[in-house]
Order: structure tokens, then sequence, then C-alpha cells
């Protein structure tokens, strides 16, 4: 019996879908997603298989201003919903950019992008205290002026201005799973839990409905990839490296390290929550559970970061 593909799990940052100063039109996005989905191929051709998942914040952050903007004249839309309309929304650019870069390369797989569940605790003290930057970045006075005027909550986002958060309960179970195994066993490369997935729960009866909150993208990726067994977690963001001191004026790029000494440095603060946080947690909970290698760069360096001659690898302690 042949033996089965190893599974790499490519997570795209949605801020590295939309940059900083940019609208966001789409235009824009399918720029990012070629340059983020370039070196897929040499991956497919040394025989990984890919699942392929991508962050939503901006996007459907931007899906609730478009509710509150035209909500006099349709009804808006829960979150659960703008997450799903984000994850197909995103999937489909992906799916059709990969598609294309796949015939270009003369490789023959089929793509696929799956709306995926993912189950979360309505007990989860995510609900209490809000903290999934979504949407655009706004100025101390904006951000003044949104707390007092529509009551949200509002941080400051990694030294580029505030953005408003919104719940964020942590991935318990993907509720598609099996689905996806099938996929990758069948050398289909699986686009699934786009913007974290669409966070449901799961009532008395068993049957299960949406619940209004954004799931962090890299927290349910590195929960896909401990349950399919992955041996490498690929995570595509905004930056070049993994930082100390990120935008101080020593700040040091951090180009390897082990568990162990990113588990210190997430204690110890170094990395903000609903910034680099949850990447490094993400790591972290993905390679103690197994998993060979993560790897964090720009999408447009992902080539060189294959090579070993950019962005961040972070393995095991015992390596």
């Amino acid at each position: 019996m042949a033996e089965k593909a190893p599974i790499a799990v490519v997570a795209l940052g949605g801020n590295s879908l939309i940059r900083q100063g940019e609208r966001g039109d789409v235009g824009e996005q399918q720029r990012h997603i070629r340059e983020s989905v370039a070196f897929l191929p040499l991956l497919l051709n040394q025989g990984w298989s890919l699942l392929i998942t991508h962050g939503n914040g901006p996007i459907v952050g931007h899906l609730l201003l478009q509710n509150e903007a035209a909500g006099d004249m349709v009804p808006p839309m829960p979150l659960d919903v703008c997450d799903a309309d984000s994850e197909g929304g995103v999937g489909y650019l992906i799916q059709q950019t990969l598609a294309n870069e796949l015939r270009r390369h003369g490789v023959n797989r089929q793509v696929v992008s799956l709306v995926t569940q993912v189950l979360v605790d309505p007990e989860d003290p995510g609900f209490i205290t809000p903290s999934k930057p979504i949407g655009p970045f706004y100025s101390g006075a904006e951000a003044e002026k949104l707390r007092r005027e529509k009551e949200w909550f509002l941080i400051e986002d990694a030294g580029r201005g505030y953005r408003r958060v919104v719940a964020s309960p942590r991935p318990v179970e993907v509720m598609e799973l099996e689905a996806i195994r099938i996929l990758l066993e069948h050398g289909v490369v699986v686009i699934a839990a786009g913007g974290g997935g669409i966070p449901v729960i799961r009532q008395e009866n068993g049957a299960t409905r949406g619940i209004e909150a954004v799931i962090d993208k890299d927290l349910a990726s590195a929960l896909l990839a401990k349950t399919l067994g992955a041996r490498r977690l690929i995570i595509l963001t905004a930056v070049e490296y993994v930082y100390a001191d990120f935008r101080q004026p020593d700040e040091k790029p951090l180009s390897f390290m082990r568990v162990a000494t990113a588990r210190e440095l997430l204690t110890a603060g170094e990395f903000p929550p609903g910034s680099m946080g949850p990447k490094i947690e993400a790591a972290i909970e993905f390679l103690e559970a197994g998993g060979e290698e993560v790897l964090i760069t720009l999408p447009e360096r992902l080539g060189e970061a294959l090579e070993g001659k950019t962005g961040t690898r972070i393995v095991r302690s015992e390596e």
C-alpha cells in the first residue's frame, strides 16, 4: 500500500491579503493571493498534501460596515453569517487563483473550497472579553468617537492604529473534519476553516446553531493540523519574521526558535494578543502535539523561507 502524502497546512493571514493603507478591493486581494500561492506548486511537486486556511479579519469587518450602512434598506446579517460570506468569498478567490497557478505549472490537481463549521464552547471566556480585531484601522480620535457612539470595543493593534474587536472563542472541533480528510487522501487541495471557520454551538438536542463571534484562524489551523496529523504548519502573514521587541528601536528578527523558547517569550508578553500572539500559540500547540515544523513569513518570501533563507522557523525542543 502506498504511503500517504505528508500534510502541510498553509494559513494565509487576512492582513496579508489586505495590506495596511489599501482599500481592500478585489483586485488588491487577488494580487496578494497570487503572491501567496505562487510557491504552493513547489510543495505539491515535492510530494506534500496541501490544506489551506485563511484569515478574514479585515473582510468580515467590511461586511459588518456594509450591514450598518444599508441597515435601513436590507436586513443586517448576524456575525456568523458574515463569517460564512467572507469564508465563501475569499475561498473562491483563492480556489480560482490557485487552480490557475497549478494549471500554469502543469500540476493536475483539483482545488476545493469548503465552507467549514467549527464547534465552540458557549461558556468560553472569549465571549465575555472581546479580543479578535476585525475591520479597518482607525485613529485614536476616530476610535474614541466609535466607542461613544456605537459602544464598540476597540484596541490598539500592533502600532498600526485602533481596530474593533469581537468575541473570539477557542475552536473545539471542526465539524467537516472527515470530509477534509477524505478529500486530502484523494489528492485534492482543500481550502477550509476560512476566517477560523463559522462558530457554532451544540444544543441540548444535539443540533448545532451559529453564534456571533470570529474564531482565530491560526488556532483553527493548528487544531486542523493536529487532528489531521500534519507534519508542517506554514503561517503567511504581514511580516517577514517574528520579532522580539516588535516596532521598537531595538527590534530583533527571530529566524529560529525551539518551542520552549517560543513559550517563554509568549508567557513574557513578547507577542501581543490579536497580533502575533495567536500565531505563536498555534505553533506551540501544533508542535507539542507532534508536528515537526512551523514557518512564519510574508507570502511573497515563502520560496526563500522553504529554503531556510528567511522567515521564522520553530521546531520541537528535541530537534
